[in-house]
This record gives structure tokens, C-alpha cells and sequence, in this order.
């Protein structure tokens, strides 16, 4: 599968190996494809790994990672084109963080999601959230000595997110779907409580597990 992983930063480099590692096509869309950081990035990934502008990933991808900072997302999106990305799965990474006056807290909520501001920027994609619930480092190959944590979904495609779940178990996560995308507006607050644990104990090991008996 060709995929596009629109974002060159710890999130994007990590899924972008993960996808690249398990056989799959990926070019990292980028402002600057030229930076020594995202060529070392290409080098590391091997196989088909590859960069180029937002626009040339977008074109190329089958299917969309969308691992920007929710600041840029904006931007990243409309250099990459609504168009070139119509009818593709578009999987949602990010999270609706702002920064001003102190730590991170979410920008949407409540009656709103990023999840869905991102649908509204692409509106003929198929969007898909998941992947926002934990950092880079626990994205690919969850595996812990404790078991293996959960990973949540939302989108209003079951096509989409039937491919968004076979992606994710062939990177080591069971899959919990909870509905249409306004789910979103769940999960980005789940990505909240990771953020404000990992602020007390400065552990970044944590996931989350559904206990279903």
C-alpha cells in the first residue's frame, strides 16, 4: 500500500518507519523535503521510504496519516490539497492543543472535535481518528509486560475504518470502535489525561486498557 504521512516530526518519523518496516510504500509530506532531519529520516526507514512536499505525499498516498501539530494542520491540509486527497482514508493523529498561558489544553471540545474540524477541511476524504491516545514511542509495537493496551477509533465510514483497524493490528494493537466521528470529541479528552499523567510522573510508558469481564 502507498501511504502519506503528512507531518515530519516525532509522530510522523515513528509511523512512517512503522509503515515502511511492515512493507509498505511512504512518502512523508513535508514543508521542506530538502531537511537534513526528514533525508535522515528517509535513510533510517528504508525500503520505499521516501519525502516530498504536502502536495506530492498527498497525490501519492492511497491512504493519508495526518501526524501535523493541530497549529499547522490547517495550513499542511490546504498545501496538500482537499482535492488530491478526496475519497482516501485520512487517519487523524493529531490532537487540538493550544499552549498559550501555561501548559497544553484542548483549543475544541464539548460540541466540537478536531477529528471533525479535519472532515470539515477535507470534506470528500474518509477521516478516521485514532493513534491520538498515547505518544510516538508507544505507536508501533504496544506490546507491555503488563499485555497489550487498546486502541480507540471513530469515524462515520465502517469501510474506512475497517481499513483503519487492519493497519492498526498489523502494528500490534486490538481495536475498540466507538462510533461515528464525533467520538472524537472522547478521545482528544482521553489524550488529555495521558498528557496530565505523564506531567506528574514524567513517564511516557502509559496506554490505556479496556477491562471487557
Amino acid at each position: 500500500m502507498k501511504v502519506a504521512v503528512l507531518g515530519s516530526g516525532m509522530v510522523g518519523q515513528m509511523l512512517g518507519s512503522g509503515f515502511a518496516v511492515r512493507g509498505h510504500e511512504v512518502m512523508m509530506g513535508t514543508r521542506d523535503p530538502s531537511l537534513e532531519r526528514v533525508r535522515d529520516w528517509a535513510r533510517r526507514a528504508g525500503g520505499g521510504a521516501r519525502a516530498g512536499t504536502f502536495a506530492e505525499a498527498a497525490d501519492f498516498g492511497e491512504v493519508a496519516v495526518l501526524a501535523t501539530l493541530w497549529s499547522g494542520t490547517g495550513n499542511a491540509l490546504a498545501l496538500a490539497g482537499p482535492d488530491r486527497l478526496a475519497g482516501k482514508v485520512v487517519i487523524d493523529v493529531t490532537n487540538p492543543l493550544e499552549f498559550a498561558g501555561g501548559g497544553p489544553r484542548l483549543a475544541v471540545g464539548f460540541s466540537d472535535s478536531g477529528g471533525e474540524q479535519v472532515q470539515r477541511w477535507l470534506p470528500r476524504s474518509r477521516v478516521v481518528k485514532a493513534w491520538n491516545i498515547v505518544t510516538a514511542a508507544t505507536m508501533v509495537s504496544p506490546q507491555r509486560e503488563e499485555g497489550l493496551p487498546d486502541m480507540w477509533i471513530a469515524g462515520d465510514d465502517p469501510e474506512a475504518k475497517a481499513t483503519v483497524t487492519a493497519i492498526l493490528e498489523s502494528f500490534g494493537w486490538p481495536v475498540i470502535d466507538l462510533g461515528g466521528l464525533d467520538g472524537a470529541r472522547l478521545l482528544e479528552p482521553m489524550a488529555m489525561v495521558w498528557i496530565r499523567h505523564f506531567a506528574r510522573t514524567r513517564d511516557f510508558r502509559h496506554a490505556f486498557k479496556l477491562l471487557r469481564k
